[in-house]
């Protein structure tokens, strides 16, 4: 019987990356016939589903590019499982896969208010094996100005952030999130197109009474390509994202609680 988990992946032209996390994921026991909703965001991306045997694919081609929060949205519709995962293409597994263990720690530690659980996310790691900051701490301009002057350091927390305890937000490139939870905020605002999506979702899970978790036992790699860094376009997106994020209500309901 394969784990309670569906999950959700997108490539816009990934190619290789795709196929490593892929064949990776379909080399593990303990996925065996799990659900695997792979979006092809480019309509002509070359992909042969038949290698990966032990996968149960559901492969949603899209004739037009949608937005990161669209995809998984879209995703989500075929989830019939407890958890949703949503995985970034570029990511690769250090041995075993971490998402049923994530679960198992997640219900040992909380027990009764396990049902309280939103998200489970593993520490993530560069190629190198250092670790990258996908925790984070509110996403102020303040916060966002010690990152662009350097002090892009991972942030570590010693609880679980959810109400009465101090917030923070997971990277969206590796997230377990509970499909309870997940329709309950109606999923990814998809008025992000792209970035700071994954921020606005932990911040709406926070604020609707879930916990949000890193699982300090659970690592995955990261193979970052920040386009944001490269590209004009992914500048501009990345900046359009963030003065979204600093009108939102999410975000004020949490920047005032901790004033």
């Amino acid at each position: 019987m394969s784990a309670d988990i569906c999950f959700s992946v997108i490539s816009h032209g990934h190619g290789q990356l795709l196929d490593r996390l892929l064949c990776q994921l379909n080399s593990q026991p303990q996925l065996k016939g799990i659900k695997i909703i792979t979006t092809l965001n480019l309509f002509d991306e070359i992909f042969d589903e038949t290698r990966y045997e032990n996968l149960n694919l559901l492969v949603i081609r899209n004739h037009t590019p949608k937005g990161f929060g669209a995809n998984h949205n879209a995703a989500f519709k075929h989830c019939t499982a407890t958890w949703f995962c949503i995985l970034n293409p570029d990511l690769m597994l250090l041995d075993d896969e971490p998402f049923t263990q994530m679960i198992d720690r997640a219900k040992s530690s909380y027990e009764a208010d396990f049902s309280k659980i939103a998200i489970i996310a593993p520490r993530v790691v560069a190629t190198d094996l250092s670790l990258e900051d996908s925790v984070r701490e509110n996403l102020t301009p303040w916060s966002l100005l010690r990152r662009i002057l350097g002090r892009r350091k991972p942030l570590h927390v010693s609880i679980d952030a959810q109400l009465g305890f101090p917030f923070y937000w997971l990277a969206g490139m590796c997230l377990l999130v509970k499909a309870e939870f997940f329709q309950k905020i109606n999923g990814f605002d998809e008025r992000f197109f792209l970035y700071c999506e994954d921020y606005d979702l932990c911040a709406r899970l926070y604020n609707a009474g879930g916990i949000l978790r890193l699982d300090q036992q659970a690592q995955i790699i990261h193979e970052a390509q920040r386009d944001s860094h490269r590209s004009r376009r992914h500048l501009a997106m990345h900046l359009t994202s963030l003065f979204k994020v600093w009108s939102s209500s999410a975000f004020w309901r949490i920047t005032l609680k901790s004033h």
